[in-house]
């Protein structure tokens, strides 16, 4: 095992300069969500070249994809890339360099097909984590269904092997006043915008009598036409956070008593906008996966940097971890301290920590799909451990 994973090594660092360019690629042309198509076409054209058989458009999603190298009977490991990138700050999620490491894991274990244990890679393109919840819709779609086991790797500022997850709901608020001109007769007005800040205020003032593992932040969308025309539409839209999913429903219902409030006190109308099929879950753990990560990222002198405490995010990856035993450990690609989500984020993503922390993550993953094909037993570990897990 040892000779095949540093072939494995070895293969994905000859393809090192390919995979940057791929990475360089697609962080240069920031696609949203299921609109990935440029992305989607270049990943499925590398993964093709390395000898896969490639589905465009699973699960009825046009820019999701799943490509398979099959060996015979045996476990079936998916590797998972995602690729979509954030309004105006592109991939300030470094998620060009989550789809370059998992395409390049699949690379490293095609370049060794004929010695591979029997059994089945998949590695599958999950469009429009940010927020449009692909994963959620493929798994739906039963795309995961014959899946034992999935992992991939998210970008950040250091290693890690575990990041717990917030479940996340969305609400937006729509609010409906009446025009009138702001000098001239203001009174005849009913302004949309004192209701949209009321609401902010008031989620603001929510933020302080909620648990620590929680989160509530949001945007006012719109607020007007014009500075001397009585807003007649506003809205907004808010995110609700929480470790606890039914805590984080019962926040979600004081989010919008606070827009209740607003429309009522500003004698607004409110449409409230529910956005409850893309709910993300929380993510399960699973110790035999990840004990079988961190000894190959050991066995690469990759080292742990210090416990996350209340860096918390969320991710479509936490429902597969509900479904199937599933890892989402954490490759550095950029500096101590970076903050995801940012423009210097943005900018490490193409650097040459990024270049490291992804052909770094790109063999672990492969080493890791190794063991489990090699071992079904460490599979049904994993099985036996989720099964019994909450």
């Amino acid at each position: 095992m040892r000779g095949l994973k540093d072939t494995i090594a070895r293969a994905i660092d000859n393809l090192g300069d390919d995979l940057e360019a791929l990475s360089r690629k697609i962080h240069d042309n920031p696609e949203l969500g299921y609109l990935e198509v440029k992305a989607a076409g270049w990943l499925t054209e590398f993964l093709t070249g390395q000898g896969f058989k490639v589905e465009r458009g699973v699960g009825g999603v046009e820019t999701a994809f799943r490509a398979t190298i099959e060996t015979g009977d045996g476990p079936t490991i998916a590797i998972l890339c995602e690729y979509d990138a954030l309004p105006q700050i592109g991939h300030a999620c470094g998620h060009n360099a989550i789809a370059t490491a998992g395409v390049g894991a699949g690379a490293g274990l095609a370049a060794v097909r004929d010695k591979l244990p029997t059994g089945r890679l998949h590695v599958i393109g999950t469009p429009a984590e940010e927020g449009g919840g692909g994963k959620v819709k493929l798994i739906q779609a039963g795309v995961f269904r014959d899946v034992d086991a999935a992992m991939m790797c998210h970008g950040f500022d250091q290693w890690a092997g575990h990041m717990d997850l917030l479940g996340i709901v969305r609400v937006g608020f729509e609010f409906a006043g009446k025009a009138a001109h702001a000098a001239a007769d203001p009174w005849e007005g009913v302004n949309a915008l004192d209701a949209a800040i009321q609401t902010y205020n008031n989620v603001s003032m929510l933020r302080q009598q909620v648990r620590p593992d929680s989160r509530i932040h949001g945007i006012i969308t719109h607020g007007g036409a014009a500075p001397n025309i009585i807003p007649e539409f506003a809205a907004a839209t808010f995110y609700v956070r929480a470790l606890n999913l039914d805590y984080m429903w019962e926040i979600h219902k004081r989010v919008i008593a606070c827009a209740e409030g607003a429309a009522k006190s500003t004698g607004c109308g409110l449409k409230v906008i529910r956005s409850d099929d893309t709910v993300y879950e929380t993510m399960k753990r699973n110790e035999t996966l990840l004990g079988a990560f961190r000894a190959n990222m050991q066995a690469l002198g990759i080292t742990e940097g210090p416990p996350l405490g209340d860096r918390l995010g969320s991710s479509d990856v936490g429902n597969v971890s509900q479904v199937i035993p599933t890892i989402q450990p954490m490759m550095k690609i950029a500096p101590a301290g970076t903050p995801i989500h940012s423009r210097a984020f943005e900018a490490a993503a193409v650097s040459p920590i990024a270049r490291e922390g992804t052909l770094n993550a790109a063999k672990a993953m492969a080493m890791t799909t190794l063991d489990l094909l090699a071992e079904p037993a460490l599979v049904k570990r994993a099985q036996d451990e989720f099964r019994r897990a909450k």
